[in-house]
């Protein structure tokens, strides 16, 4: 295949998944597991918003690293594959409620991304009834998690005095707007996925 100027597209080879668990990428990932809970701790009890920003901060850069490193360094796992996604809905899940109960977001807001969530393991019933597993994160839904990722702590920053309101509550709701669009139209590109699945099922061989 040739790409503009007739020069040939090197196309990147998809990247080894492996067995292993003890590697860089899954300890970050483990470490932004056991962030959840202490970032629910900080807002709920002490109000320590100042140290619930740093562990928020940590959940958005940490998000980023464990998937560069893991591809540079050929340490894609089945374990970084299932920690990774898992981690970030708790984030999500876990800073909604939270910032919900302060006051800071709306309950619709929960309820939305909830929905999202419940519809997205919703599909796996009808890939699993054709022999598939969970669905690859895409890329539009990792564009989401970070747009929110970095949409709460804004928010929360906004309710630290007059002054930051002023300039990171709205930065902070152009992020949530921007985030759950994305997370409902990859919610969209998930199901054309799997109606696609059902198609080429349908269309197979019945002895193929």
């Amino acid at each position: 295949m040739a790409g503009p100027g007739g020069s040939p597209l090197t196309l990147r080879p998809e990247p080894e998944v492996s067995s292993r668990v003890l590697t860089l990428p899954n300890l970050l990932s483990f470490l932004r597991l056991l962030g959840v809970p202490l970032f629910v701790y900080l807002v709920l009890g002490p109000h320590a918003d100042g140290w619930a920003l740093a562990v928020l901060i940590y959940a958005g850069f940490s998000d980023y690293l464990d998937g560069k490193l893991a591809r540079a360094w050929n340490q894609v796992t089945r374990v970084g594959q299932l920690l990774d996604p898992l981690a970030d809905r708790l984030y999500i899940a876990a800073t909604v409620v939270a910032l919900a109960v302060r006051g800071v977001i709306p309950w619709w807001l929960v309820a939305v991304l909830f929905a999202r969530d419940l519809a997205i393991a919703c599909l796996g019933i009808p890939l699993k009834r054709l022999g598939y597993g969970p669905l690859p994160v895409h890329f539009l839904g990792k564009a989401a998690t970070f747009n929110l990722l970095y949409a709460f702590p804004m928010l929360l920053l906004g309710e630290q005095s007059q002054g930051l309101r002023t300039v990171f509550r709205p930065l902070g709701w152009a992020f949530v707007l921007w985030g759950t669009g994305l997370y409902l139209w990859s919610f969209v590109l998930y199901v054309g996925q799997v109606r696609g699945l059902a198609r080429a099922d349908r269309s197979r061989p019945a002895d193929s």
